[in-house]
């Protein structure tokens, strides 16, 4: 079924309302069954008809990278995102930031889910290469709005000295997040004592490189 990639998704309180319901359910079947799910079973789980996810969505790559966007925001929600937003406020930045690190990397740690869709991610892409150009082309600061609105409300204050922010998100979650996507997707983690090591020694690191000069 195709629908014109041009036209615009339902808007309004009811439309959001069943986007969420097809995201919900096919993060379920996605999980359950892999990517190979049919579309009218995911709309028979949300209670919505196929038409309706194709209005939403275009396409079931277009609700996979749907599904994922969401789930990968929820490590930085809730205490994380408070932790985050709470930078601006805080005297001691280095202390501050390494517990707004801790408490995000154990939600991403702790968050099982996320990690099975990460690696389902990484098993469809040699059939779908497109989910990856789908993924790309939303941008990092899309990805990540909490860590890019923290980064750059320092910069605005001249706590930090951020040229290029794309980047700087990036390395942030490479010091902070990455090792522990990488020993998931092998199927083991990280012990306590070497992620609280990763966590203080990588915010050093972040703030030497992105202090202001001579701080």
């Amino acid at each position: 079924m195709s629908v014109d990639s041009a036209k615009r998704p339902p808007s309004g309180p009811r439309a959001e309302l069943k986007r969420q319901a097809i995201v919900r359910a096919a993060r379920t079947l996605f999980l359950r069954e892999g990517f190979g799910v049919g579309m009218d079973t995911i709309a028979a789980e949300a209670g919505v008809s196929k038409v309706t996810v194709y209005n939403h969505f275009g396409s079931k790559e277009a609700l996979f990278t749907a599904v994922i966007t969401s789930a990968l925001d929820e490590p930085l929600a809730g205490e994380s995102s408070a932790a985050l937003e709470g930078l601006a406020e805080a005297e001691d930045l280095r202390a501050a930031l390494v517990e707004a690190a801790r408490t995000w990397v154990h939600a991403v740690r702790g968050n099982h889910e996320v990690t099975a869709l990460r690696n389902l991610v990484a098993a469809e892409l040699h059939r779908f290469p497109e989910l990856g150009e789908a993924w790309r082309h939303r941008g990092t600061e899309s990805h990540h709005p909490a860590v890019a609105s923290a980064l750059r409300t320092l910069t605005e204050q001249g706590r930090l000295e951020i040229p290029d922010l794309q980047v700087a998100i990036i390395q942030f979650y490479g010091l902070l997040v990455f090792p522990h996507m990488v020993f998931s997707s092998y199927g083991t983690d990280i012990d306590e004592d070497l992620t609280d090591r990763l966590i203080t020694s990588g915010v050093e690191m972040f703030l030497r490189h992105y202090g202001p000069q001579g701080a």
